[in-house]
């Protein structure tokens, strides 16, 4: 006899159920979301927040984008103007123009809320391209679970430009799949601009696009893909805008920062280590915290046979091999992968349900399973959120108070520039040179968090001290 559980009527309302997670995904979103940017990859994270504040203080400038690194430590170059060209700042002008409209909220606050904001479109786009395929229920368990998973809870309300990324990618992702079943050119003119987007704000959603590739290839064989004005069309559209950025940017290799090395630098790719970090600790433990590799398992091996399932796994594998690398080296590479792994994991979840229901009590194995997962993982991702050095806030604050406003400051930090960001001024996050020659670049003041450091101690005897506590020390370096 099977376990019956009634569930309350508007949970059966599907437009109810939408809302909820939506609603849900946003609130869980907001815990420490006005915390400085000290926590887990704050140092990717003021990069991006610190374009975003030179756009709010000196107006929006998409093509020369600047921030507070002047040093060598990013292109192995003398930077003094500043330059940051990574990603095309969308995201930097979005942000800073939503500060400017909301300004009630810290500057850093409303960086997050703006990533969450993308966080739940992307799942609405998730649910609509899940539901296409699999039907409502694997929709909105794939919306469920993009919103839910604690590593991609926290890292949906970053300063990165990754969840305006995977926004656009599967934003265009459906107005493709639009195209592939009505065959309006509109839809693919959408799906080519916002892919375009995409790659300009993260180059690596090319990855998103092998449904498009296999698609065309099917429909019209090899020889003649490539002779469709269409499809010249929507490549010219997607490819050109970042072909003539990187054009552009080449004009500053200053700005540049070092990126060959995200693809094999340390030769790491396929070996040992790469399983391990990737496959084992990244996605089975931290992502589907240990217990959901089972659901993950089921819902890969009961679909084999969906090409767009197939190709986006297989995009996404491609994704983790080439930039093999910064994958390993970095979680937060692992956000692209999130919503293939929601799909997948939806589908494994819907089908234990389903065999829940032929046995007694069946239906606590999926749910015991699923929290085991979140648990799990949450243990892990709960550490992102901490402030291991709170004394930068402080420090950063005394900078602020005793040093003009276009002062150079080195904020020695072993090259974490999330100490130079919080003394709102330009300059150095450590010291690259001999510091006569930092002095003869502009280096008026200096200021560390690490009064036992010999290179500190050395620099107290040797320079005047503006203010110095048991928790940090400003120099002028005269």
């Amino acid at each position: 006899m099977n376990l019956k559980i009634k569930i309350p009527g508007f949970l059966t309302n599907l437009k109810t159920v939408f809302w909820a997670i939506i609603i849900l995904g946003l609130i869980i979103r907001l815990y420490k979301i006005n915390t400085p940017l000290l926590d887990w990859h704050s140092f990717r994270q003021v990069d991006t927040a610190s374009v975003s504040k030179y756009f709010l203080r000196d107006g929006i400038n998409m093509l020369e984008p600047r921030y507070h690194d002047i040093s060598r430590v990013q292109s192995g170059m003398f930077n003094p103007e500043g330059y940051r060209f990574v990603e095309f700042p969308i995201y930097n002008a979005i942000h800073s123009i939503t500060y400017k409209i909301f300004p009630i909220l810290s500057f850093d606050a409303v960086g997050r809320l703006v990533s969450i904001v993308f966080a739940l479109l992307s799942s609405v786009f998730l649910y609509k391209i899940s539901t296409f395929y699999f039907g409502k229920n694997v929709g909105i368990l794939s919306m469920f679970l993009y919103l839910t998973l604690p590593f991609n809870i926290f890292f949906t309300r970053v300063i990165l430009p990754e969840p305006l990324a995977v926004m656009l990618g599967l934003s265009g992702l459906w107005f493709f799949i639009k195209y592939s079943k009505e065959e309006k050119l509109s839809s693919l003119f959408i799906f080519s601009i916002l892919m375009s987007a995409a790659i300009l704000v993260k180059p690596y959603l090319v990855f998103y696009n092998i449904y498009p590739v296999y698609f065309f290839l099917k429909k019209y064989g090899y020889k003649k893909v490539m002779f469709k004005k269409e499809i010249i069309a929507s490549l010219l559209i997607i490819f050109l805008p970042f072909i003539l950025w990187r054009l552009w940017i080449a004009r500053h290799p200053e700005g540049i920062p070092f990126w060959k090395w995200t693809l094999n630098g340390d030769g790491v790719r396929f070996k040992p280590a790469f399983w391990y970090w990737i496959f084992g600790e990244r996605i089975g433990k931290l992502i589907l915290g240990v217990w959901g590799i089972y659901p993950f398992m089921i819902g890969s091996l009961n679909n084999r046979k969906n090409p767009f399932l197939i190709a986006f796994i297989l995009g996404i594998f491609l994704y983790l091999s080439v930039i093999a690398t910064a994958n390993v080296r970095h979680d937060y590479y692992q956000t692209l992968i999130v919503p293939v792994i929601s799909i997948v994991l939806a589908l494994g979840v819907q089908k234990m349900f389903e065999d829940s229901k032929k046995i007694k009590y069946g239906i606590f194995l999926p749910l015991g399973i699923m929290g085991m997962m979140f648990l799990i993982s949450a243990f892990q991702v709960k550490e992102y959120y901490k402030i291991n050095h709170p004394e930068i806030i402080n420090a950063g604050l005394a900078v602020e108070r005793l040093t003009p406003e276009d002062a150079l400051v080195i904020a020695s930090y072993n090259g974490d520039t999330a100490f130079l960001y919080h003394t709102a001024r330009r300059g150095w996050p450590v010291v690259e040179l001999p510091i006569e020659e930092l002095i003869k670049e502009g280096a008026q003041f200096f200021t560390s968090v690490n009064l036992n450091d010999s290179q500190t101690i050395e620099f107290m005897k040797k320079f005047q001290i503006l203010e110095k506590t048991d928790s940090y020390v400003v120099l002028e370096l005269k």
